[in-house]
């Protein structure tokens, strides 16, 4: 695929747009996702705010995103990219994986790893001016796990008993059981502070559409299928300590529009209507690195993988999930559909980039068309039919993969799993590909074990015990639905409960590499690449960054340069 002609036309200047009014917001008809009706801030008025010589004060970022969240805050990837904008949380993640403070600025744990008690700031309020104290933080605990986020509490759930204040600003959060990655977790705007009077009292539509936080900025507007409004937070004060800058943002707000179609998102930067865009598709990689100040992520967790329904249809066999891991040649395939622009992972379980990966574990399924033929014979399947597909006792080798198409995976990601259904063609597999549209993907009805024989997904999390979520048996009581290969082995679980519970970071790292192992061997899932998150910046904006825990932009820091600035670095 070639660009267009019109995405190459010379890039024009732009400086400083100004804030919109909230009623032509709330009346503006945008034609397309990436449109803006923004006006300029002279270079005078810019002048005055802040000193020319450091960051400049004043804009609105157009920002273009490939997904619209279903609410501003929650437990999806991409409302956690919106509520890092708005919600502080208690520490954060710096480029070394280090844990530093944000809310808490100090913290310690009890002798038996079941008592972490937290100490906050004494100095930041909600935007509804209720303060950030201990008794709001315990609130947002019991919040999460009693329904408030589904995702928070897959990550603490089993482990949490209750939190409590101790005084005004100390919390004492109690466990069931240690938790070795307790601050990482954390470190996730799935984790994010948010006021317990703004959660008590306004309807459940209010707080998903605008949250009330004590971050840099707070909801305005948001016009469903285009975009949303961010505006500053004129009082904020309580930035992380991997921040760029303490105080309010640079940036007035941030108008975060919704632009699905690849072309139309990076033509948006091309033609100025977008300063920064996410999602860079692979075709344009190339050049945005060339021409934009680009940043990947490679997000750790569970990479983009093929989930294999152990319980139920052809691969509850765990010869013939070894064999379909065998079948086909991910790598060539990766680097086909994504030119090169991002990385092949082998693993079914961890990304690369994932604390305590384990390359052995990762890298046992090379591409072996033969061992995969071998495999399959030993499973019975040693007929075939006149289309090459394999046969046992007259039934075909057919299974159907499901995946959220524009939702779970992107146009360039379904490229990939259009490559593996023709690549598993050569060993006799019939796979039936099944794109979910993002209602369907996210209406339930196809999360069962009679739903799909395979099913297309990732779960970003900064560190392993994301095996916890993805592999922990689920029981009648309990269901479990992120084990969406419905693997029930208690002696995986063991193992990662021995990981989670680990005295040391050495003992840690000794049992995650077990569980990687242990699932290498069952084969529940084939890994195909690495979950990432990229930007591309125009050269208006800088210090716009991701941040450590899971990709998410940030745009506190962020400002537009002056004129002359940008004059003298092109001269």
């Amino acid at each position: 695929m070639t660009t267009p002609p019109h995405l190459n036309a010379p890039k024009k200047r732009q400086r400083f747009r100004t804030p919109l009014s909230a009623a032509a917001i709330l009346s503006a008809t945008v034609l397309t996702a990436c449109s803006g009706t923004s006006g300029l801030v002279s270079a005078e008025q810019v002048a005055d705010r802040q000193p020319a010589d450091g960051p400049q004060s004043g804009g609105i970022i157009e920002y273009g995103h490939l997904q619209e969240p279903k609410c501003v805050y929650g437990g999806w990837i991409q409302e956690n990219f919106t509520a890092r904008q708005i919600l502080d949380s208690l520490v954060s993640q710096d480029a070394d994986g280090k844990i530093v403070p944000w809310l808490a600025t100090d913290w310690e744990v009890s002798e038996d790893q079941l008592v972490w008690t937290l100490t906050l700031r004494d100095d930041v309020s909600f935007t509804d001016g209720t303060p950030v104290d201990a008794e709001a933080v315990a609130y947002n605990f019991d919040h999460w796990l009693d329904g408030g986020n589904g995702t928070a509490a897959a990550h603490l759930g089993g482990f949490y008993e209750d939190s409590s204040a101790v005084d005004e600003h100390t919390v004492e959060v109690h466990l069931s059981a240690p938790f070795s990655p307790f601050l990482s977790t954390l470190s996730q705007s799935y984790f994010g502070i948010q006021s317990p009077t703004a959660l008590e009292t306004r309807s459940e539509e209010e707080n998903c559409r605008a949250p009330i936080g004590s971050g840099p900025f707070t909801v305005q507007a948001w016009e469903s299928g285009q975009y949303l409004e961010f505006v500053r937070n004129e009082d904020y004060n309580s930035a992380p300590a991997n921040a760029k800058h303490q105080g309010p943002a640079y940036v007035e707000g941030i108008r975060w529009s919704f632009i699905p179609d690849n072309t139309s998102r990076y033509g948006s930067l091309l033609s100025e209507e977008s300063d920064v865009i996410g999602e860079v598709p692979a075709v344009n990689i190339a050049q945005a690195r060339e021409r934009f100040d680009f940043e990947q992520y490679i997000t750790p967790g569970r990479p983009v993988v093929i989930n294999l329904n152990t319980e139920k249809g052809a691969f509850a066999d765990q010869q013939v999930r070894q064999a379909l891991s065998f079948a086909t040649d991910r790598e060539a395939n990766i680097e086909s559909a994504f030119l090169g622009t991002v990385p092949f992972e082998p693993s079914g379980y961890l990304s690369q980039s994932t604390p305590d990966y384990d390359v052995d574990a990762a890298t046992e399924y090379p591409f072996d068309l033969d061992r995969a033929d071998e495999l399959l014979d030993e499973a019975g399947w040693t007929e075939r039919a006149e289309d090459g597909t394999r046969l046992k006792a007259g039934e075909r080798l057919e299974v159907v993969f499901t995946y959220g198409l524009n939702t779970i995976v992107t146009p360039d990601g379904n490229t990939a799993i259009q490559n593996f259904q023709e690549q598993a063609r050569d060993a006799g597999f019939d796979i039936q590909l099944r794109p979910l549209t993002p209602s369907e993907n996210s209406s339930g009805a196809f999360s069962g074990p009679d739903a799909y024989d395979a099913q297309v997904g990732y779960w970003t999390s900064p560190h392993a015990g994301i095996l916890n979520i993805n592999y922990r048996p689920g029981t009648e009581d309990q269901p479990n639905g992120a084990n969406t290969t419905f693997l029930v082995d208690e002696g995986v679980f063991a193992t990662i409960q021995e990981a989670l519970q680990a005295p040391t970071s050495e003992d840690v790292t000794k049992h995650f590499s077990q569980a990687q192992h242990e699932l290498s061997e069952l084969a529940p899932a084939i890994g195909l690449y690495t979950q990432t998150n990229t930007i591309a910046v125009s050269d208006e904006l800088s210090d716009v960054w991701l941040e450590e825990s899971q990709g998410s932009p940030v745009f506190h820091d962020a400002y537009f340069r002056a004129e002359e600035s940008v004059t003298e670095e092109e001269g």
